[in-house]
């Protein structure tokens, strides 16, 4: 049972990794943009959430909900003011400029936090376990599971049925066919950035919530969601989900059986993946 046990609490990693890599694929499915500050993004949304939660009278949990819309009201502007001014054929110009916002942003965390390891403190529910079929699982780690899974469900849902969800999906298509029916692709950018930025934050908060950070761990989110979208390819929601459910299982499956070099298995599985299928899981399953 303890192997069955390893995976499962994988799975449960995993849907925080797909949530990491959400906003990151939906940033590019929609833009075509590469953000490098992606990472940092993640971890200004956790310090956020630190510093937040004593101001908050309700449970920890929910101070998910004003970081993520400070975030997409962020994610307008930072779109509006800089982003559109670079957005063309030739990406050099985005990855230059997401590399820069990058380094400030990890600069002015470390100014105002210092380099210290920060956590949210969510009391007893870090800590609180259940028995299901044998299995020992955590109630957070469900938790957080159930809430990336209903936001894959809800995005999905929303860009399928919605109006704005549909002109989203045109203007991803093409942005100046669009125009033709009145459509200003660059606020649809706009909205779409919101989006992507606080879908990061959300999964900032969570990753704060099971764990340390520090100003500096921008790079390792940036590059679990890096592998998260190419595993699951692009422009597949349920496939960046089963990227991440793949990266969580393998991490946790090669530290049991390894602990001093479990975490290189999964950059591993990556590279597998990617040699096998450029294109995801996604790209195995349209063939």
């Amino acid at each position: 049972m303890i192997w069955v046990e390893t995976v499962v609490n994988g799975m449960l990693l995993g849907g925080l990794y797909a949530l990491v890599g959400l906003g990151l694929g939906y940033a590019f499915g929609v833009m075509k943009i590469v953000n490098v500050a992606q990472g940092d993004f993640i971890v200004a949304a956790a310090f956020l959430g630190v510093f937040l939660v004593p101001w908050t009278p309700v449970h920890p949990l929910l101070v998910i909900v004003p970081v993520a819309i400070v975030s997409f009201v962020f994610g307008i502007i930072l779109q509006r003011t800089m982003i559109n001014r670079v957005l063309g054929q030739d990406q050099i110009p985005q990855i230059l400029l997401t590399f820069g916002m990058a380094i400030v942003l990890r600069n002015a965390m470390v100014e105002i936090y210092g380099a210290n390891s920060q956590s949210i403190d969510v009391g007893n529910l870090r800590f609180m376990g259940f028995d299901v079929l044998g299995l020992r699982l955590g109630v957070l780690p469900v938790v957080i599971l159930g809430i990336a899974v209903a936001l894959f469900a809800a995005l999905h849902l929303w860009m399928r049925h919605s109006r704005m969800g549909r002109i989203i999906r045109a203007t991803a298509d093409d942005h100046q066919v669009v125009q033709l029916s009145g459509v200003n692709y660059r606020r649809v950018y706009g909205i779409a950035m919101g989006i992507a930025l606080a879908l990061s934050a959300v999964a900032g908060v969570l990753l704060a919530m099971r764990g340390s950070f520090t100003p500096y761990s921008g790079a390792d989110r940036l590059l679990i969601a890096f592998e998260v979208v190419v595993i699951g390819g692009l422009g597949s929601f349920w496939g960046m989900f089963a990227g991440g459910l793949i990266l969580g299982v393998t991490q946790l499956v090669a530290l049991k059986l390894d602990p001093s070099s479990g975490l290189m298995w999964g950059h591993l599985m990556f590279l597998v993946i990617l040699f096998l299928s450029p294109n995801g899981i996604a790209g195995l399953v349209r063939r």
